[in-house]
């Protein structure tokens, strides 16, 4: 029926229907309903009511707003009429397309009947014929099937009737799984006819199947069987019914002293790897230790079928032979096993692995492997520095076995080996570990990040062990062990205390921050450590150390110097009687001593040290003198006087001078120098001369007898160190306590000063003419 047929109340309605379920009503209303809605929203619902709308909307709107709602209704009305013609016009194309589709379907189907009737007249005389085919041949048939039937019988009869032949033939060529299979075959037609029409044959086979069944078992229990062999011997007794169980006991201990035959062995590491070397460079061909992991790896397969139940115990076998072959690697990481077998091995254990995590992944191999490689490369690293710590310990150790001037340069050469062995040692360890992350070994990559921070770790821990030997080695430890080269601090080689001042500095500059580039270069990133643990290689960390570490020796090392000659300086000292001391007839020997003490001290420094920049510090006077004003009221023609009186008023003058005397600094900070170190010693056992002259009584021969060893001894030392006002000074105050601490100061007269001072030189070069 067309739109416009409809009545113009229908139209409407439908109209209304149609508008209604465009803005989705709310579908619990019904379309007769009398509910009223007392909102100017209620237009869109079924119960609209106009009178009551129009009501509405005049109550809440002025004449502005009615005049904007007519014009938003007659825009709303004519999107509707529009939207509507849309629907009516879609609707009819549909209904265009049916038809036009109906009619194409009936062109089609014209000429069909006939065709169908046809084809159905054709299947009904087939049939016929079908039928008349199968009556003729329903008795041959028959006859065929019984036939059939029969020949298959006999089959049977005949293979039970040869089956104890056949059992036979197949112990004699060891063919138990086909013997098994035969068997087996044959056992439903024995359950049924074994105790009447082939009883002989049952007892036959029986007998042959005993007979099948000892040798399984002597298999199974045979040394000289492989694993899969007893494996299949175990499966075919299974077959049989055997109580296969009852040996289970049996079974794995055999398996578990196959283990012992598979693990890597310290003393066999090196034929293994050779073998594996050796295969590589052919065709690939599996090793004897692969080929016998994997008939290992087949037996666990078989194993776990025959043995459901013995899961468990496979996997601690498993483990256990993963953990025997790194115990092996230990014991050569013990023997200094080299960073290229060490790789080797490494990856036989995970190739092994893998092998047997095929058939047995609930052992999680490889998270074990992981877990022991871990232990293993750790080993490594810090057998790799112990050895490292040995060899420059080693190269240290020298110091203490030259002595008496058996070589020329016994503190150089073990000083520039140190530096070698240090130097080059932690190159060889930094090379070593980046093999191993360069290889594409999956358990080594699986540990990249682990390595990576290890090798810092390594490395940070080496220092500081380093460190500590060295302040071992020193003799300040306080533990009271002294490896290697001394037995108490003691008895510590000064010579060897210079070296590791040096050997430290050395640390620091050089070696310290060599390691550090190639850390930055190579092993950077790790990360296991996470970052609220900090980096694990801090190199100012350690240069700090060392630069403390370095000053201490060098100080420690000034001290024991400056010791051992104060001793000497405190035997000179408080043997003689000052007060009875005779008139002085030439040097005293102790200045030989001193001075043979500064040369050997000049030549262990000459050896280690540098030289620095010449500075030789001049000592002025506040009014331009040339020479010392203390030193002038000793020096001037009043010395010859013998008038008490004068020489106490020269001292006062003395004392005087000190007020307009220009400051001198006696201490300075140390250097690594030559000239540093001895001026320092020198120093020190001048302010300790000093002191001991404080602590005596002089009379006038015993202050005499002092003036001329310290004027013998003006002109070596300021040779010798680098600041000569200083040791004037110090020189010149060790004259002054002397006079301070003499009952009667009078100095010697300068004539036989000199004549005393050049018999001494004559007397020194006619002993040794070469070194003067």
């Amino acid at each position: 029926m067309a739109l416009d047929d409809v009545p113009l109340d229908d139209k409407a309605k439908r109209m209304r229907d149609l508008l209604s379920s465009f803005y989705s009503t709310d579908p619990t209303m019904s379309a007769n309903g009398s509910s009223k809605h007392g909102t100017l929203d209620a237009i869109n619902t079924v119960s609209f009511d106009p009178d009551h709308y129009m009501n509405l909307l005049v109550e809440n709107s002025n004449l502005e707003g009615l005049l904007q709602r007519h014009v938003e209704m007659a825009a709303e009305i004519k999107n509707l009429d529009t939207d509507l013609q849309m629907l009516v016009y879609e609707n009819y194309n549909k209904f265009i397309s049916a038809t036009d589709t109906i009619k194409r379907m009936k062109n089609n189907i014209v000429g069909m009947e006939a065709n169908i009737e046809q084809l159905l007249d054709k299947i009904k005389s087939v049939q016929s014929r079908s039928d008349g085919v199968n009556t003729s041949l329903f008795e041959k048939r028959e006859h065929i099937e019984k036939l059939h039937r029969t020949r298959t019988l006999l089959r049977k009869v005949q293979f039970i009737y040869d089956l104890p032949a056949r059992l036979g033939k197949c112990i004699k060529s060891e063919a138990y799984a086909d013997a098994v299979r035969f068997y087996i075959g044959a056992m439903p037609i024995f359950k049924a006819y074994g105790d009447s029409s082939f009883q002989d044959c049952k007892k036959a086979s029986e007998e042959a199947v005993a007979i099948i069944i000892s040798n399984l078992q002597g298999k199974l229990f045979s040394d000289s069987e492989s694993i899969q062999a007893r494996a299949e011997a175990a499966v075919l007794l299974k077959q049989l019914d055997f109580p296969v169980d009852s040996l289970k006991a049996k079974l794995l201990e055999k398996l578990e002293q196959s283990i012992a035959d598979l693990q890597l062995k310290s003393d066999d590491i090196t034929n293994v790897l050779a073998e594996v070397k050796d295969l590589s460079k052919q065709e690939n061909s599996p090793s004897e230790h692969e080929a016998s992991v994997r008939e290992f790896s087949k037996a666990i397969q078989a194993y776990r079928v025959i043995f459901p139940d013995s899961e468990m115990q496979l996997i601690q076998l498993s483990q256990d032979l993963i953990r025997r072959h790194f115990e092996a690697v230990e014991r050569c990481v013990k023997k200094r096993i080299n960073s290229a077998d060490f790789l080797d091995v490494l990856r036989i254990i995970w190739t092994d692995v893998l092998l047997i995590d095929e058939v047995l992944h609930e052992a999680a191999l490889p998270n074990y492997c992981l877990e022991a490689g871990q232990v293993a490369i750790k080993q490594y690293l810090t057998s790799t520095f112990s050895l490292l710590l040995h060899e420059i310990s080693a190269c240290l150790s020298k110091v203490h076995n030259v002595q008496g001037g058996v070589e020329e340069h016994p503190l150089q050469e073990a000083l520039e080996a140190s530096k070698k062995a240090l130097l080059q040692g932690c190159m060889e360890v930094l090379m070593d570990f980046h093999q191993l992350l360069d290889t594409t070994l999956e358990l080594l990559v699986k540990l990249r990040n682990f390595i990576i921070d290890l090798v810092q770790e390594g490395f940070q821990d080496f220092f500081r062990t380093l460190e500590y030997h060295f302040v071992s080695l020193s003799g300040r430890n306080n533990s009271g062990q002294h490896q290697g080269l001394t037995e108490g601090a003691d008895k510590v080689l000064p010579g060897l205390v210079l070296v590791l001042a040096q050997l430290s500095v050395f640390t620091e500059q050089t070696a310290v921050p060599r390691v550090t580039e190639e850390i930055a270069s190579s092993f950077s990133g790790g990360g296991i450590r996470g970052y609220e643990n900090g980096p694990a290689f801090v190199p100012g960390e350690i240069c700090r150390m060392f630069r403390s570490a370095g000053e201490k020796f060098l100080n420690q090392y000034v001290n024991m110097r400056t010791r051992r000659i104060s001793i000497l300086l405190r035997k000179r000292f408080t043997t003689p009687n000052w007060v009875k001391h005779k008139e002085p007839r030439e040097v005293h020997m102790f200045v030989d001593l001193f001075l043979q003490e500064l040369g050997a001290i000049a030549t262990e420094v000459k050896q280690i040290l540098p030289r620095g920049v010449l500075r030789r510090h001049h000592r002025s006077d506040s009014n331009g003198s040339t020479t010392s004003s203390r030193s002038n009221p000793l020096r001037d023609d009043k010395l010859s006087r013998s008038n008490t009186q004068r020489a106490r008023s020269q001292l006062l003058e003395t004392h005087l001078a000190k007020l307009f005397k220009q400051k001198v600094e006696i201490f300075t900070k140390m250097e690594y120098t030559q000239e540093s170190v001895i001026t320092t010693i020198v120093k020190l056992c001048l302010k300790s001369l000093q002191e001991y002259v404080r602590l005596q009584t002089f009379n006038r021969s015993g202050f005499q007898q002092i003036q001329l060893d310290i004027q013998f001894l003006r002109t070596p030392l300021k040779e010798t160190v680098e600041d000569e006002a200083a040791v004037d000074f110090l020189l010149d105050e060790v004259i002054v306590g002397t006079s301070e601490r003499c009952l009667d100061p009078i100095p010697l007269e300068p004539s036989i000063l000199d004549k005393l001072m050049q018999a001494k030189l004559a007397k020194t070069k006619e002993r040794n003419p070469v070194s003067t």
